[in-house]
């Protein structure tokens, strides 16, 4: 009985700690923030000496005003966070180009740009136009400036498919502005870093339920039909007759 009871009880505390699981570790706003300045810092080393030159110039004018106007000590305890403010302005200005160096040349960047803007701007997820071959795509917004037609690829090659589909959408949306960007680094291309900016610039003609006429309109367009794999077509594959018999 007593050895039974020693097993039993030394069973229930080898359990105990598999039971009790770890939990996960809450992540802060800082550690946010310290990814981020890592991130930053591997794209550009010199972003430490920027945010450093901004804090330390911020607070010598502080002190400077200080000096000049009054008691040093209340300037400079109103010069430190308005330093941190562009230090941390300084960050994020070299982190949204760091990210954007991290995805420039990958299929789908130009989305993900796009996926920044703001003001009412909504852009489909997948591209409205494909060239498979050569990884171009044309992806679609609406807003209150219209339709906005956003190429990715070459200028030389592009250029057809997003005319292409500026085409199908004046068709069907005759009085509504249409507008075509091409993102890329070639000439009279709009670079990554500087796309989300372009859109949210554009001029707003429409009120909000005419953008949500447009949207519903454009959804009966649909989106781009991918192509089948070659290989065996589903519509005239055979089904396994002596299979389907057990043998």
């Amino acid at each position: 009985m007593t050895m039974a009871r020693t097993s039993s009880g030394g069973d229930a505390r080898n359990d105990a700690p598999a039971a009790k699981q770890k939990k996960p570790k809450k992540r802060r706003w800082y550690h946010q923030l310290w990814d981020v300045y890592q991130m930053t810092r591997k794209q550009n080393p010199l972003v430490t000496w920027w945010m450093l030159a901004a804090f330390v110039g911020v607070v010598a004018v502080a002190l400077l005003i200080g000096v000049l106007t009054g008691p040093w000590i209340y300037a400079l305890v109103i010069g430190v966070p308005f330093a941190v403010l562009a230090a941390m302005f300084i960050l994020s200005r070299s982190a949204e180009k760091a990210a954007y160096t991290q995805i420039a040349g990958q299929p789908g960047a130009a989305r993900a740009a796009l996926g920044t803007v703001r003001g009412g701007w909504t852009f489909e997820d997948e591209p409205v136009a494909v060239d498979a071959r050569n990884q171009d795509f044309v992806f679609r917004g609406v807003g209150r400036a219209g339709v906005v037609l956003v190429s990715e690829g070459p200028a030389h090659r592009v250029g057809r498919l997003l005319e292409q589909e500026r085409k199908k959408v004046s068709r069907i949306l005759s009085n509504v502005p249409v507008t075509v960007i091409q993102c890329g680094d070639g000439e009279g291309q709009v670079p990554l870093t500087k796309l989300a900016r372009t859109v949210t610039r554009l001029k707003s003609t429409l009120t909000r339920a005419e953008v949500t006429e447009v949207s519903k309109r454009l959804k009966a367009i649909g989106g781009v039909k991918l192509p089948i794999p070659k290989g065996i077509d589903p519509t005239r594959a055979r089904p396994d007759r002596k299979g389907m018999r057990g043998r």
